[in-house]
């Protein structure tokens, strides 16, 4: 994928911006590390998911009990 063919810019503060550079490994674009930060929020929020559903384990009925 050619990302120059499918960029649009999106308008933030030079305070914002300087923000994501600090989020960024030598090399990453933008795109990069809003791309990975992302990730990383989607992953989060499953794990959170996840044990909230081990923290409710009361609730499981056991194979042998069916």
């Amino acid at each position: 994928m050619n990302i120059m063919s499918e960029a649009t810019t999106i308008p933030v503060t030079k305070d914002i911006r300087d923000r994501l550079k600090q989020f960024g490994i030598k090399g990453e674009t933008y795109n990069d590390i809003l791309k990975r930060l992302m990730d990383e929020a989607n992953y989060e929020s499953f794990m959170e998911r996840q044990y909230k559903k081990l923290d409710e384990k009361e609730k499981f009925v056991s194979l042998d009990e069916i």
